[in-house]
């Protein structure tokens, strides 16, 4: 085999590229869902016979292929949005795809280096897999987009076990297939995993094994389907407006069109108020593009529009706070009720990176002329609901939807219902909304709540607390959808009283794994920082 530097083949090159590019194809615009039950198990045979080294390269591989062919909106988001040449964009982009790619390196490099036999690298390469998805959800402010789970987000009956394991067992489900395949693939080629052959009796067992584990997720999806439907047929109803204002960035923040874009929200509301008696009618992310209770002209215009509809309100808005000498900013929802006074707010509580402040701007000044544009916002209170009659409400503003968490904890503290209120406008016509669409039907699986969600640009709609997706709007069109969502209350699902006791088991199977490596090297090499692995003398 024809070697490359850093002694890649060719081949096991390619395979890594390959999985790369698989673990892509699950995700929309593509979606195809299918390919994230394989698009491991090309990586998997290349690590077959790779020392640890190696393996770390070839998974960082596989993560550069997947997260510029996942992520490339955002070179055009922050040259056009961030106000930046689309050199520097680029420069911006690179480092943040090889960061992510770096979880990929870890864990090839984990699974060649403590999966020294078929039997314990089937259980590492899921374990590793979900334990480095969650650790990227809060490393460096987290950012788990793209979590291999959100794949099967149509997959109705899969997903269903996120009420108890949350997207990381649908992550952990798929990997441990990708796991199965690898090894079923190296049996039927005569290929061994780290000196040991892979025989017939250890691939059938391992084939029965996911059959099995297969008809059991499967079945539990279907029996809580019905469960939920009935759960669904039992509660109560509130009947919701989402206005998509479809409103150009260039012009959202523009002085000269703050009233016409006020305008623009009144009158969808209007025509949604008209079509079906609402109780609710929500608005997206800084849909009134001003300071809310500061700018009083302003402020008036939008309660004298939505006073005479009936329904409450919910509209986005930045919100300005004067104490003393400082001024402090926050990124809002407001809960306006019919005679336009202000119900309740809740701020953002996870707030965006360069997008909303600036992180490490005192060590690192020579950050700020690169981004002149970006806001100092202060965050919010984790959980904090709004108190609305029919149902609490817990909002989450923009990307705070893939933070599952943030979620759990508003269902915890009383939220029945969840609104995602967001401004997509930043990704163009790319796959980016639809990925942060189907990351919202987890979040209703989760939490067994209905999620409603208003965008500015798209994907607004509504999903179902079984995950059914009810309504969706398209991209880069003015809409004003209307229909019944139900409202669970008084139920609290595993996931959202326990989090994720699955990544916890998984960190423990990895530790016990390590150990007894650890052992097993010292004794076969007589001492530590072994040159094919971590530890020799």
């Amino acid at each position: 085999m024809k070697t490359l530097p850093l002694g890649l083949g060719r081949e096991k090159l390619f395979l890594s590229v390959l999985s790369g590019v698989f673990l892509t194809a699950g995700f929309p615009l593509t979606g195809i869902s299918l390919a994230s039950w394989f698009a491991l198990s090309f990586l998997l045979v290349a690590l077959r016979d790779t020392p640890p080294r190696q393996s770390f390269f070839l998974g960082l591989a596989a993560g550069s292929v997947h997260y510029m062919t996942l992520l490339y909106w955002l070179v055009s988001t922050i040259n056009i949005y961030g106000y930046l040449p689309l050199w520097l964009s680029v420069v911006i982009f690179i480092p943040l795809a090889f960061y992510l790619s770096l979880y990929i390196g870890v864990f090839a490099w984990l699974v060649s280096f403590a999966g020294g036999s078929p039997g314990i690298a089937l259980v590492l390469v899921p374990c590793g897999w979900v334990c480095l998805e969650y650790l990227r959800s809060f490393m460096f402010t987290g950012f788990p987009w793209g979590l291999i789970g959100y794949t099967q987000a149509n997959s109705l009956p899969i997903i269903q076990i996120a009420d108890l394991f949350g997207v990381y067992g649908v992550s952990f489900i798929l990997v441990f297939a990708s796991g199965v395949i690898g090894f079923a693939w190296m049996h039927a080629r005569g290929l061994a995993w780290k000196g040991r052959m892979v025989g017939r009796l250890t691939a059938a067992v391992y084939v029965s094994l996911l059959t099995g584990v297969m008809i059991v997720v499967w079945s539990y999806g279907m029996i809580r389907i019905g469960s939920m439907d009935k759960m669904i047929a039992e509660s109560g109803t509130v009947n919701v407006g989402v206005i998509q204002g479809n409103i150009d960035q260039s012009e959202k923040w523009d002085r000269a069109f703050r009233e016409s874009i006020i305008s623009t929200y009144i009158r969808l509301s209007e025509q949604a108020a008209r079509s079906k008696s609402l109780d609710l009618v929500i608005w997206p992310e800084t849909s009134a593009p001003f300071y809310f209770n500061y700018d009083e002209t302003l402020t008036e215009m939008v309660l004298q529009g939505i006073g005479n509809m009936g329904p409450d309100f919910i509209i986005g808005s930045p919100t300005v706070e004067f104490s003393g000498p400082d001024d402090f900013y926050y990124n809002s929802a407001y809960l306006i009720s019919p005679n336009g006074e202000v119900a309740g707010r809740v701020d953002k509580v996870h707030l965006v990176p360069f997008g909303e402040y600036v992180p490490f701007r005192k060590w690192l000044p020579f950050i700020s002329p690169m981004v002149e544009q970006v806001g100092e916002f202060k965050t919010g209170r984790i959980g904090d609901t709004l108190a609305w009659p029919p149902a609490d409400i817990g909002v989450l503003i923009c990307y705070e939807i893939i933070f599952p968490e943030l979620a759990a904890h508003m269902v915890e503290n009383g939220a029945g219902l969840l609104v995602n209120i967001t401004n997509d406008a930043w990704f163009g016509n790319t796959g980016a909304p639809w990925q942060h669409f189907d990351m919202a039907v987890f979040r209703a699986v989760e939490n067994r709540r209905a999620v409603i969600r208003a965008a500015n640009t798209g994907v607004s709609g509504w999903i179902d607390p079984a995950g059914r997706v009810a309504a969706a709007s398209g991209l880069f069109v003015e809409a004003a959808l209307t229909g019944t969502v139900p409202v669970v209350k008084n139920f609290k699902t595993f996931y959202t009283r326990h989090g994720d006791l699955l990544v916890l088991c998984c960190f423990i199977a990895i530790l016990g794994i390590v150990m007894v490596s650890i052992v097993e090297s010292k004794k076969r090499t007589g001492g530590w920082f072994h040159p094919e692995g971590l530890y020799n003398k």
